[in-house]
């Protein structure tokens, strides 16, 4: 899977987001359930439930429409 087109920039909102926290990030800001990310990335979706639990705190938010927002801003920038 390619890299999300801001991962390379490290930002401050996501220069701690480890590849695969970025992966998830990209999967959960299009609306997939965390069972339909785990069957694309081979994981658990436990797994997906604490890697977004880690990750919606280091952008500042909490709840997936509000991490597509911030992907979406940082994208633009």
């Amino acid at each position: 899977m390619p890299a999300a087109p801001w991962a390379n920039r490290h930002p401050p909102e996501t220069a701690a987001l480890t590849t695969q926290q970025q992966r998830i990030a990209c999967l959960a800001a299009t609306s997939l359930s965390n069972k339909q990310i785990a069957e694309k990335l081979f994981l658990s979706p436990r797994t997906v439930s604490t890697h977004l639990y880690q990750l919606f705190p280091k952008p500042g938010v909490t709840s997936r429409a509000a991490l597509r927002d911030a992907l979406e801003r940082l994208h633009q920038q």
